[in-house]
C-alpha cells in the first residue's frame, strides 16, 4: 500500500507519544539520512573493529585497526560547507601508518543516505591498500548505468544523472578546502550531489578528492543508485511528491 508522504505527522497532545511509523522508500538518492548518519556509520566501524575517542575538536574520530584509514565524524567543529550543507563526515586513508598527511580525503554532508556512506566504509575496510587504486573513471559511471542512471549527452566519460534529472555523479574540479596528498592545482574529483528540484537547496552532497580509488567511489555510487527501498522514519520536505512511501503497518 502506497501512502503519502508525510514527514512531518500532525501533533495531538492528548495522544501518548510514540516511535514515529516506519516506512520502505524509494529512490535512496532522495530518502535523505533519516536524522542517523553518524549512529549507523558509527555502529558499522564499531562493529569492524575501528577504534574511536573523542577530539578536542569536538569531533569523533575511528581509525581502522591497521591505523590507514579513518573516518571523522566532524559536524560539531563546522569546518567547511558543500553545496551550502555542513560536512559531517570526513574519511581519509594512509599510505603507512606513521604517515602525518593523508593521500586522499572523502567529505560527506548531511542528508547523505546512510546506505550509500556505509557501502563506501565497507568497501574501503575490504581494500589492503587503502591509498591506491587500479580502476579507472568508467567503473564509477558503469556503477551507475547498471541501476538505470543515464550517461551526460554532453559529458558521458565523466558524468550520470539519475532518470528524473535530481541527481548529479560527475568528475568536477575539486572544491576549496578539499585535501589530497597530489598537490596539482588542476585536479579533478568525483562530485555527488541532489537537488530536488532546479534551483532549490541541495539535500545533500559528497566529495572524492582526486587520488580516492575509482572503485571506492564506484561502491558509493552503485550504493547510491540502487533501486532497493530503505528503511525511514523521517521524509525530506523538499523530496515530497517524488518518493514511493509504502507502510510498513
Amino acid at each position: 500500500m502506497e501512502v503519502p508522504l508525510s514527514p512531518h505527522p500532525s501533533f495531538d497532545p492528548s495522544i501518548p507519544s510514540s516511535t514515529p511509523p516506519a516506512y520502505w522508500v524509494s529512490p535512496r538518492h532522495l530518502a535523505g539520512d533519516d536524522g542517523c548518519l553518524a549512529e549507523q556509520a558509527g555502529t558499522l566501524l564499531t562493529s569492524a573493529g575501528w577504534k574511536n575517542w573523542p577530539t578536542a575538536r569536538d569531533t569523533l574520530l575511528y581509525v581502522s585497526p591497521d591505523e590507514l584509514r579513518g573516518a571523522e565524524w566532524i559536524l560539531a567543529s563546522y569546518p567547511f560547507e558543500l553545496g551550502g550543507l555542513p560536512v559531517a563526515w570526513q574519511v581519509s586513508a594512509r599510505a603507512h601508518s606513521t604517515s602525518a598527511m593523508t593521500e586522499w580525503n572523502a567529505y560527506f554532508t548531511t542528508g547523505t543516505p546512510p546506505e550509500a556512506l556505509a557501502d563506501f566504509l565497507l568497501a574501503l575496510d575490504a581494500r589492503a591498500e587503502p591509498d591506491v587504486g587500479f580502476d579507472g573513471p568508467e567503473s564509477v559511471l558503469t556503477a551507475l548505468t547498471a541501476q538505470g542512471w543515464i550517461r551526460d549527452i554532453d559529458r558521458p566519460a565523466t558524468t550520470a544523472t539519475d532518470p528524473a534529472f535530481t541527481s548529479s555523479v560527475s568528475l568536477e574540479p575539486l572544491p576549496d578546502l578539499v585535501h589530497d596528498a597530489d598537490p596539482r592545482t588542476d585536479l579533478v574529483g568525483w562530485q555527488a550531489w541532489v537537488e530536488p528540484v532546479l534551483g532549490d537547496p541541495y539535500l545533500w552532497c559528497a566529495t572524492f578528492s582526486a587520488s580516492v580509488p575509482h572503485d571506492l567511489v564506484a561502491a558509493f555510487a552503485s550504493s547510491l543508485a540502487s533501486q532497493a527501498p530503505v528503511l525511514r522514519r523521517t521524509l525530506p520536505e523538499s523530496t515530497e511528491g517524488q518518493l514511493t512511501v509504502i507502510s510498513l503497518s
